[in-house]
């Protein structure tokens, strides 16, 4: 039996890190989370790539450009969206959603969803390094860890 599992090590890996600049007080603290994860777990950030864009429906263009390189082992997606008075909380949400998972479906390079979908600013100071720690940190993880489980199941 041949099992498979990723590890949390950077080791050389290159990582593309597409980041929102809409809600930016969260966002950056989100992107803080993700590079110290990634200095944490032994990376060079001389290996990590930051695209920024306007906004969450932005991300999986720029997430795209970035997967097709064939330079990152893996590309994190960081934003986040606050829910408002009308619909438009629901629309970007879902285009997001499904655009990061079709480019990581299109290229085959692991394309982490780390965008924060929140009822109001505090839930997301919350999870940008206050009460539920970083979802950066947690996104920079899942990159890691599937950048590794994907070498390994294709060498």
């Amino acid at each position: 039996m041949t099992i498979y599992e990723g590890k949390l090590l950077a080791g050389d890996a290159k990582i593309g890190v597409v980041v929102a600049r809409f809600n930016e007080l969260i966002t950056e603290k989100l992107l803080e989370g993700a590079v110290w994860s990634f200095r944490r777990h032994g990376g060079d950030e001389e290996n990590l790539a930051i695209a920024r864009v306007p906004g969450a429906f932005e991300l999986p263009v720029a997430a795209q450009a970035m997967a097709e390189t064939g330079r990152y082992a893996a590309v994190v997606c960081l934003g986040c969206v606050i829910r408002g008075a009308t619909s438009h909380y629901d629309y970007v949400c879902s285009a997001a959603t499904s655009g990061i998972s079709q480019v990581a479906l299109k290229t085959g390079v692991p394309v982490i969803f780390g965008v924060l979908t929140t009822d109001s600013l505090e839930q997301a100071f919350d999870r940008a390094g206050a009460k539920a720690g970083n979802k950066g940190a947690e996104a920079m993880d899942a990159a890691l860890e599937m950048s590794d489980l994907i070498r390994k199941i294709t060498d």
